[in-house]
């Protein structure tokens, strides 16, 4: 099992599920040793097969950098936090979290999307 650390130091992901807000996207930072790259693809597509079958999710895409890069950015979006945080705090969820290489490390933060005029519509 690999390590878990914040993504930003003013507000933790257990204080963002507290919140009711909705949709949110969820961005989660995947760093791992190239050598376990295969292992942090497969234990994040169980992951990702749980979570599929969980009400209130919606999309989910995972990108890795380029240029022998080992990271990863994964890209879900959810109906609304009480939905994430539930498939988050299930224990088969958190069961599957073992299954993460040693070397990975995982950065999750749940965002909301804006309205920026002339640029980005909410």
């Amino acid at each position: 099992m690999g390590r878990y650390e914040e993504l930003d130091e003013f507000a933790t992901l257990a204080e963002q599920m507290q919140s009711d807000e909705g949709p949110v996207v969820l961005i989660n930072l995947f760093t791992v040793e190239a050598e376990e790259e295969q292992a942090l693809l497969e234990a994040w597509a169980h992951d990702a097969e749980f979570m599929k079958s969980q009400p209130g999710y919606i999309s989910t895409q995972l990108h890795k950098g380029i240029a022998n890069s080992s990271t990863f950015v994964n890209y879900a979006i959810w109906q609304d936090v009480k939905s994430f945080r539930a498939a988050f705090t299930h224990p088969e969820f958190q069961r599957r979290i073992a299954d993460y290489p040693e070397s990975a490390v995982t950065r999750p933060h749940l965002l909301r999307k804006l309205a920026v005029k002339n640029h980005c519509v909410a």
